[in-house]
């Protein structure tokens, strides 16, 4: 059940490793949410089998994987649920009527009112990242534990896979090895830096050499839904014109993160899993949002040189630092590079069928592919 773009690459990620079984067959569907307007249009481009909501709410299934919540409660199948993100860092505050005060706020994913419906656990299997997401389950809703398995994070294990291929990722978008390639990262809503800082892509394009410097934009696919995808290539069309990288939202945007050699970013996940493979980062400063204690991005924020950008930006850009690259990972992953071997371990098992053969390595993303407008300053 894809929800959006965002939570659609995950679940790529996971039927990869079931989908050469000939006894299984994968269908996809598009479920309720207001960012899912393009996701039916990219599943069919991969020429997947998608099945329209109201037939799979109809129909039964072995097992169901998603990545996120919305209408999960309405079909009939067991339900394995994984994150979309680099762990679960989203938190939430109760309104008025939304329960008691907490002593602090929820993690959104590990909650009840996410997690049960009914009176009952939705999850079948509830995979966890990091041995710290059940401390946070035990707090907040304890009748989940013994659907959780801890299996790590299978997106961080392809982004680890294609580390080696960095070369042929700056070669494919136009990056001479002289060049320095600044990734400037954004996640949706006000507090992002695209909402937070609307012009500091311009800022990048007027100040840094172009001979020097190319700077690459990843934009959350939210921000495309929200404003439409004519109107986010018209805000940034002079930034293009100047060389700005825009990949499409559907484009993987691990092979940017892997090219890059800095990464100016926010509090969104691709920031945290820059500095876990040993991105320099500059990040956004006056975030409202508070990532959960724990997290990657939680530690990311308080480890970070914070961008100013009333300020110079190339100074800053010299001054941007790795941070401790272990122990950001060590918040991203409880299972480094094992996350395809227990998750498939775990598909099989709830469909009641024999683990064939071994399972693979993971193996590193496509290289990405920019229009020639994109691609030449």
């Amino acid at each position: 059940m894809a929800h959006t773009i965002a939570s659609c690459h995950r679940l790529l990620d996971v039927v990869d490793y079931v989908e050469e079984d000939f006894r299984v067959q994968v269908v996809f569907t598009v479920a309720p949410d207001v960012f899912n307007q393009q996701v039916t249009g990219h599943l069919e481009r991969l020429g997947a089998l998608v099945l329209p909501w109201e037939q799979a709410v109809r129909e039964r299934f072995d097992l169901g994987i998603a990545a996120s919540w919305g209408g999960l409660h309405q079909l009939h199948t067991p339900l394995l649920v994984t994150a979309h993100g680099a762990g679960r860092s989203k938190t939430v505050r109760p309104g008025p009527n939304g329960g008691p005060p907490l002593a602090s706020p929820a993690v959104y994913g590990l909650d009840a009112q996410r997690l049960t419906h009914g009176g009952r656990v939705l999850p079948t299997a509830l995979a966890l990242s990091h041995d710290h997401e059940l401390e946070v389950l035990r707090r907040q809703c304890p009748e989940a534990l013994e659907v959780a398995t801890v299996v790590g994070d299978p997106c961080f294990d392809r982004l680890v896979a294609s580390l080696p291929h960095r070369p042929d990722y700056r070669r494919g978008m136009g990056v001479e090895d002289h060049q320095d390639l600044v990734l400037v990262s954004s996640t949706w809503g006000p507090d992002g830096l695209f909402g937070h800082v609307p012009d500091l892509l311009p800022l990048l394009m007027a100040q840094l050499p172009p001979d020097r410097y190319r700077v690459a934009a990843l934009l959350h696919p939210a921000v495309w839904d929200a404003h439409g995808h004519r109107q986010v290539r018209a805000w940034l069309r002079s930034c293009r014109e100047a060389g700005l990288l825009l990949p499409d939202p559907t484009q993987d945007w691990r092979a940017l993160v892997v090219a890059a050699d800095r990464v100016i970013g926010d509090h969104g996940s691709v920031t945290a899993y820059a500095a876990a493979v040993g991105r320099p980062i500059l990040l956004l400063p006056a975030l409202r949002a508070t990532p959960a204690a724990g997290t990657p991005q939680h530690l990311v924020i308080a480890e970070a040189t914070h961008l100013d950008p009333g300020q110079a930006l190339l100074p800053q850009l010299a001054a941007a630092r790795e941070l401790d690259r272990e122990a950001v990972r060590a918040a991203l992953t409880g299972h480094p590079e094992q996350a395809g071997r227990l998750l498939r371990r775990a598909i099989y098992q709830l469909l009641g069928l024999t683990e064939p053969g071994r399972h693979r390595r993971a193996t590193p993303v496509s290289a990405p592919r920019l229009s020639g407008q994109e691609v030449r300053p």
